[in-house]
């Protein structure tokens, strides 16, 4: 039919890691040493693009995800005085990332197959099809240290130039969705995206190409006050400069002229003049001879966004295009959805799914020169790097008994958070529940800072440990946190952050849950060692965790309506009110009705028996939208298990030794124990809402709730491993 053997399903898959170390020391003089290190590291693993229980990947859809990375470090240690010391380092990085389908060689694109309550995944993934990421990092430390009374004052400068090539073009080998089986097997695409260069159809011109550097200098103050007292004092400067810019997109700025207020915006923005000043204050006192009281508080850049820049770059609007032929925009006009791929001319002749259909390939090659005000990624002019104020208070206690008692508190305060917007988004009216109406969603984003409360988290912490004289050591702890973000930023594409999380206010989301939340967590961790044979030491580990599991979110899904063929389809009638078609659907939080609630109706097929019990069982507050991350997944438990024993080596100074590690116990005893089950990865969609001509939702399907049986395939599997060490 197709021409394309998809393979069968992976089992088990190579992992490669090769490594080489090589290190030079000179002890030049009594005062002065140097060091020089190489690094070399080349390992991949195969890795599943779309996984869940709800998707279903042949081996071609797999990608062989690994990295050449290769370290050269220079450094001169000098004691000029007893008081004064020095450090000086210049290193290089180079790195070759590698993201390549394991079907990369056949040319074919990637195809979806919906069948309800599964999708099957045929071909290269669309994130492969053009992936490629290289960098060469050059850095730059002088530091000194000195010694003066009760004071230890160190500072320095550092430099970081970053040289990066980024190629990541989605879709270049073309992206086909089809509804059914049946359509399938006919051709009948219900989706194509189709995205490269314009003019020349050819990924590689789409490639971006920057460098930006990074400038610290920093002083540190310890200050021991007294044998019981040492105060810390510290103050870091970071700035950040570029003088490359993404390509001038005429069209972006002319159609953003009058942006925030008359001020404009264009696609050129990048992180050239940012800075960030970073005070930091500690503190450590000794109350007794078995008690410590430590913390402090200070403010900390709150992550790169050098990733999210890089989107800019690749994404101007000019070069690349992207092509959508779908319900909510047809770029081309095949006369229709879905598309017959059987009867629709290809590039040169080929066969569906080796080649892209003539009249998308067309539309890339005549794109405008002038560029787009739509499928542009920019940066906000007034970006800033964001920040987290910390604040830290921890005591650490040696109880009778030799018990080690350590309790920490950590709360952070986050500012200026990253996200994406859509700024060519307009409020043009609300829904039953108060949730914005957008108008004028053309899939440019915009990476900007929240506006407003950015989130923050708290952690709490306990731990009590102790070592006993004949090889055991013991350590118990538990882990508390509350954490909540606006946007989890999960991914590196902008498209990817600004769609893949629930919301009911896409431009401006509130804080929530995060994503990355774990409320609650134990650990216990078991060690004993003992030299069976004299001189070789057998050591046994046991390693257990138990966890409650991540937040999940709930929201309306589509509604079944009749084709233009009279049968019947799904819909995201909801997604269309509120403006929010283009993203994939499905994300639009629940409102979760009070009972006799005014702004709901229901339909007379709508299970309202099991939509109450579900409320109940997930413990949803009526009357309002459900909140993301609302409610929690299972909890999870997990052993591992590790034996080594040292063995005769064949050189002085050479150290051999053979081990044994079962990963997750549970599930090597029992199918069903270390299971990892957790919500999906956005959402769940579970009541189908359209909304009335009185301006009510009107609740028409209960489609019930099974994500909290969905499961983590790799997290869920026990693993045994047997090796040999061997170390010079």
């Amino acid at each position: 039919m197709y021409g394309y053997d998809p393979g069968g399903f992976k089992g088990s898959s190579p992992v490669e890691d090769e490594k080489l170390l090589i290190k030079l020391d000179w002890n030049i003089n009594e005062d002065h040493r140097a060091a020089f290190t190489y690094n070399w590291n080349d390992g991949f693993n195969i890795s599943e693009s779309d996984t869940g229980t709800s998707r279903l990947s042949f081996d071609g859809h797999f990608y062989e995800r690994g990295a050449e990375i290769e370290t050269i470090t220079a450094s001169v240690y000098s004691d000029w005085t007893s008081d004064f010391s020095t450090e000086l380092r210049i290193g290089k990085t180079k790195l070759d990332n590698r993201q390549i389908s394991v079907d990369a060689g056949t040319g074919f694109s990637e195809m979806q197959i919906n069948l309800g309550d599964t999708v099957v995944y045929l071909g290269p993934d669309d994130s492969r099809q053009s992936n490629d990421l290289n960098w060469d990092n050059t850095t730059f430390k002088l530091a000194g240290t000195y010694l003066l009374g009760d004071h230890t004052i160190t500072g320095g400068i550092e430099y970081e130039d970053l040289d990066v090539f980024n190629l990541f073009v989605q879709q270049s080998r073309g992206e086909y969705r089809f509804n059914s089986i049946d359509d399938f097997r006919n051709g009948l695409a219900g989706r194509i995206f189709y995205n490269n260069a314009a003019g020349t159809n050819d990924p590689n011109d789409i490639a971006a190409s920057f460098s930006f550097a990074t400038t610290t200098f920093y002083l540190q103050d310890d200050w021991y006050v007294n044998d019981d007292l040492t105060l810390l004092f510290g103050l870091r400067y970071d700035r950040w400069s570029s003088d490359d810019r993404p390509r001038y997109n005429e069209a972006f700025e002319t159609e953003y002229a009058d942006y925030n207020n008359g001020q404009g915006l264009t696609n050129t923005g990048n992180l050239d003049g940012i800075d960030l000043w970073q005070p930091r204050v500690g503190f450590n006192y000794v109350l007794t001879d078995d008690m410590e009281l430590h913390g402090g508080f200070g403010l900390y850049s709150g992550g790169n966004p050098n990733v999210w820049v890089s989107n800019a770059y690749s994404n101007d609007g000019v070069i690349q295009v992207a092509t959508t032929v779908a319900p909510w925009q047809q770029d081309v006009d095949f006369g229709g959805l879905p598309v017959d791929l059987f009867n629709t001319p290809l590039v040169n002749n080929a066969a569906p799914g080796y080649g892209i259909p003539q009249a998308l390939y067309d539309f890339v090659e005549d794109a405008p020169t002038n560029g787009s005000a739509n499928n542009v990624v920019a940066v906000d002019p007034n970006f800033e790097v964001p920040t987290e104020w910390k604040y830290a208070l921890g005591l650490t206690y040696l109880a009778p008994g030799d018990y080690l008692v350590q309790a920490d508190i950590l709360y952070t305060d986050k500012k200026d958070a990253a996200t994406y917007i859509e700024p060519s988004r307009e409020i043009t009216g609300y829904g039953p529940d108060g949730r914005p109406r957008y108008d004028g969603s053309n899939s440019t984003f915009l990476l900007t800072n929240v506006d407003g409360d950015s989130g923050d988290a708290t952690t709490l912490s306990l731990a009590v440990s102790k070592e006993y004289d004949f090889g055991l050591d013991v350590s118990v702890a538990y882990a508390y946190n509350d954490s909540t973000d606006v946007n989890p930023m999960t991914s590196s594409v902008a498209y990817s952050n600004f769609v893949n999380f629930a919301t009911s206010d896409p431009n401006n989301p509130g804080a929530a849950t995060s994503n990355y939340n774990i409320p609650h967590r134990f650990t216990l961790r078991v060690g004993y060692k003992h030299e069976f044979i004299d001189g070789y030491t057998t050591r046994f580990n046991v390693f257990a965790s138990a966890n409650e599991g991540r937040g999940m979110s709930y929201t309306f899904g589509d509604v079944p309506r009749l084709d233009d063929n009279g049968e019947i389809e799904y819909v995201d009638v909801l997604d269309q009110f509120y403006g929010d078609d283009n993203t994939g659907g499905g994300r639009q939080l629940l409102y979760v009705p009070a009972v006799d609630d005014p702004n709901v109706v229901y339909g007379p097929d709508f299970d309202l028996d099991a939509f109450n019990a579900f409320i109940s069982s997930e413990g949803l507050g009526r009357g309002k939208i459900a909140s993301r991350n609302g409610t929690n997944g299972d909890w999870w438990t997990k052993v591992d298990v590790r034996i080594s024993q040292e063995l005769p080596a064949f050189a002085e100074g050479h150290r051999a030794s053979a081990f044994f590690v079962i990963e997750n116990l549970g599930n090597l005893l029992n199918d069903d124990w270390g299971v990892l089950k957790q919500g999906n990865f956005v959402s769940e969609s579970v009541v189908g809402a359209s909304i009335n001509d009185d301006g009510q939702y009107v609740y028409e399907e209960f489609f019930g709730a099974d994500q909290r049986d969905n499961y983590s395939i790799g997290a869920s599997l026990w693993e045994v491993r047997v090796g040999v060490s061997y170390r010079f």
